[in-house]
């Protein structure tokens, strides 16, 4: 998380005021008015003192007043202050943790989509917000095996086998079609050469013995290399994919509900190339990263922050996941469940290492 400038300039009354402001807003989502905090205050700051302080408070840019109100609301600045310094992130207890890992039910899931798509439900139904999950982008997984099944019309499914039983599913389109034990035999062939191996090696390995030994092959080994480059240009295609689930639950958010508003961020959700861009960018974190509004750098997400938190197979970091909402959310909620998700994501993927 960024530091917040300004911040050493706020005395303990501006502070305290700021809090009260921002905790107020997040719950009802009013502007906040100087009567409000006064009371808030228990009497302890005089009307005329708590006009005078958040007067400064605007001044110097952590809250503003709508112009249908006569009360403030927190910027992103006053959130980012609030978020940085003051909020009171509570650990989550041993029920809720084990209550949690048993509804993410990991250890049945083998397929990394899968594992995204659970916890991004998880998230979701947790914070009543939108989840995200990248699926896991595993670099340094070995091929244990290779199997190719018909599907007809020249599509055929391979089905990538890791070590840790992770499978993984592509339909790829060939130029001709490929009998049974024509798929056998490429099985086999692939299977005996690339069993071991890396995943980010096996393709520029796949291409090197392709042009090197192209003109010495029999028909069969061919189509087997052919097919397996094709195969993990699709799984190179796919390396940037994630999962979203409740983003139908932000049609309930107050700020969020305009209808141009809704519909840019669900383009975005199913173009997904800037909600990948944001999560690109929590992959070097270490813990929960937090974007409010403007910070994300990109105009869609103006109204809305993003909690995210990097996950672990071994010492590698395999795929980001996070939650999507408003500005006035719940952090000291929404934090604690990003983070105990992201770990119980990795405690259950690195038991299948």
């Amino acid at each position: 998380m960024t530091s917040t400038p300004d911040t050493e300039h706020l005395d303990e009354r501006a502070r305290l005021l700021l809090k009260t402001l921002v905790e107020h807003y997040i719950v009802d989502g009013q502007p906040v008015a100087s009567r409000k905090l006064s009371k808030a205050s228990g009497s302890k700051f005089s009307p005329a003192t708590v006009r005078n302080v958040m007067a400064d408070l605007e001044e110097l840019g952590f809250i503003s007043a709508p112009h249908t109100s006569a009360g403030r609301v927190p910027t992103v600045k006053g959130y980012r202050c609030f978020v940085d310094t003051m909020v009171a992130v509570k650990p989550l207890d041993d029920a809720e943790v084990a209550r949690f890992e048993r509804e993410l039910g990991l250890d049945d899931l083998h397929s990394g989509k899968d594992v995204a798509r659970s916890a991004s439900n998880l998230l979701s139904n947790l914070t009543r917000l939108a989840g995200v999950v990248t699926v896991p982008r595993r670099t340094r997984s070995k091929l244990r095996q290779i199997e190719f099944l018909r599907l007809g019309e020249r599509r055929i499914l391979a089905i990538l086998v890791f070590e840790g039983h992770e499978v993984q599913n592509r339909v790829v389109t060939v130029d001709r079609d490929i009998s049974e034990s024509e798929l056998r035999q490429a099985s086999n062939y692939l299977t005996e050469r690339l069993a071991g191996s890396g995943v980010s090696g096996v393709r520029d390995g796949l291409i090197e013995s392709l042009n090197r030994t192209r003109d010495t092959m029999n028909r069969m080994m061919l189509d087997a290399v052919t097919l397996a480059q094709r195969v993990f240009d699709e799984s190179a295609r796919d390396s940037g994919e994630f999962v979203v689930a409740g983003e139908t639950n932000l049609m309930d958010v107050q700020e969020l509900s305009n209808v141009q508003r809704l519909r840019g961020l669900f383009e975005a959700f199913n173009e997904q190339r800037a909600v990948l861009h944001l999560l690109d960018q929590s992959l070097t974190a270490d813990g929960v990263e937090i974007f409010i509004g403007e910070e994300s750098g990109h105009q869609l997400f103006d109204d809305c922050s993003l909690v995210t938190s990097p996950y672990r197979v071994g010492d590698e970091i395999v795929g980001v996941l996070g939650v999507i909402g408003p500005t006035r959310m719940a952090y000291e909620r929404v934090i604690p469940i990003v983070d105990v998700t992201a770990r119980l994501v990795a405690a259950a993927l690195n038991s299948k290492s």
